[in-house]
């Protein structure tokens, strides 16, 4: 509901949006198109698709037309050669993607590609993907991962939009953060290995993996900041992003 709603989250997003660097174009990584293989988006006008159920119809009214981009996406293609990319015509923006930047660029004028995850391959592949995509921030394209750090359903306070946190979610999530801060990506790479706190906080991987994608185009250089904190149905969201350019 975040994407129709004027609340102190979707507030951060407007002034991220007002900070960064006017893009290019956005290629963004989202946790709701987790399929088996590799696939960006190749339409020049996406469809806006609303992929959830059993909310108000003020939601499922949001049409997000930003502009699509085959040159970006035959980009992506290129520099994860010879990774088999497929180019779709089909998929659009999902609520992963535009339910963030309906808030971040309310315009629309921006072109928008979408990049799938491909849920056979492990995490190393997709931070590994992150890295080969990094020289696309040197051309003015802004990457965005979005997800979750915690996504746990199954363990959610619905209808409690302000509970203490569950401990092992403000666990897992102070360990993620500082294991950013200090520049430690081994450890989120093989996350399944921090034990029960990340187990209960990445039940499935399709959340978490964006995350992974954005740390693979870190530079020495960037500056880790937390703009958006809180805590939501017990559990905490993160959201990430780094200072200066896109």
């Amino acid at each position: 509901m975040n994407a129709v709603l004027q609340n102190p989250y979707t507030e951060k997003w407007e002034a991220i949006g007002r900070r960064l660097l006017r893009p290019k174009a956005i290629l963004c990584i989202s946790a709701h198109w987790y399929i088996p293989g590799a696939a960006v988006t190749l339409n020049t006008a996406p469809r806006t698709i609303h992929d959830f159920g059993g909310f108000p119809q003020e939601l499922y009214d949001v049409q997000y037309a930003a502009p699509g981009d085959p040159t970006l996406a035959r980009r992506v293609q290129e520099l994860l050669a010879p990774l088999p990319v497929a180019l779709d015509d089909r998929w659009g923006l999902d609520h992963g993607t535009w339910s963030v930047l309906r808030h971040m660029y309310p315009k629309a004028d921006i072109p928008v590609v979408q990049l799938s995850i491909d849920e056979t391959q492990p995490a190393a592949f997709h931070y590994d993907i992150g890295q080969r995509l990094a020289s696309l921030r040197e051309e003015g394209i802004l990457i965005i991962g979005s997800g979750n750090l915690v996504h746990n359903l199954h363990a959610a306070a619905w209808g409690q939009h302000s509970p203490r946190p569950f401990d092992w979610a403000v666990s897992f999530e102070t360990k993620a953060r500082d294991y950013m801060l200090g520049g430690k990506i081994q450890p989120l790479i093989y996350y399944e290995k921090l034990g029960p706190d990340a187990q209960l906080s990445v039940p499935t991987p399709d959340h978490y993996l964006p995350l992974l994608y954005v740390l693979g185009t870190q530079t020495k250089a960037d500056h880790i900041q937390f703009p958006v904190e809180g805590v939501d149905l017990g559990r905490f969201p993160c959201w990430r992003w780094k200072s200066g350019r896109p």
